[in-house]
């Protein structure tokens, strides 16, 4: 498939069949995720694969608030088939080792990213990898969706699965074969896009 396609034809996928993913796909997705620029080259990311019914089933019951998990809506209905998640986590130490190093530091001092950037770039890089796993699926001929996790649920999502406290869920990737019913829903089928003349400034504002 040509990127233009990909672009293109990209979307959140809100409904999925329980049909699996083989892991292949996941690993190449994985293995462009890491392709993407970080500052620096920090790589500050690191990917919870939840890939077995169990692991799935574990992550929907810690992530779904009290009192939303006995009926779910449509959403999580068809959310919840998605057979494969990956949870992309941000990693802000690594960019704070990476710029106490001497080709980073100035005046031979460490610097704070953030103070230099005004940015917190881990996010930002933790983003573009998601992207390019969205972008994979696509690739696959498969559906995917970034959403978020409560954050009220985040602490529990530690605790299940081990995650170090200095790490961040900057959202969750669903991966899976999309539902035949499945049509454009949520904001995109409510709002229109802006045109580029709206968003682009060529030269000034």
């Amino acid at each position: 498939m040509e990127l233009r396609e990909v672009v293109v034809r990209r979307r959140m996928v809100r409904s999925f069949t329980p049909e699996p993913v083989p892991r292949a796909v996941v690993d190449r997705m994985l293995a462009h995720a890491v392709r993407a620029p970080s500052a620096g080259f920090s790589q500050g990311w690191a990917f919870l694969v939840l890939d077995t019914p169990d692991d799935v089933a574990r992550f929907w019951a810690v992530a779904t608030p009290p009192g939303r998990g006995g009926a779910p809506d449509r959403w999580a209905t068809g959310m919840r088939r998605a057979p494969v998640l990956v949870v992309p986590f941000a990693h802000e130490a690594a960019y704070r080792e990476r710029y106490a190093e001497p080709d980073k530091a100035a005046g031979g001092e460490p610097q704070d990213p953030r103070e230099r950037w005004g940015v917190p770039y881990w996010y930002v890089d933790a983003g573009m990898a998601s992207l390019l796993m969205l972008l994979t699926a696509v690739d696959e001929g498969l559906g995917a969706c970034f959403f978020g996790v409560p954050a009220e649920r985040v602490a529990a999502l530690r605790a299940e699965f081990g995650v170090p406290d200095d790490h961040e869920p900057v959202g969750v990737v669903a991966v899976g074969h999309p539902a035949p019913e499945q049509a454009v829903r949520g904001s995109a089928a409510r709002r229109r896009r802006r045109p580029l003349d709206e968003v682009v400034h060529r030269g000034g504002w």
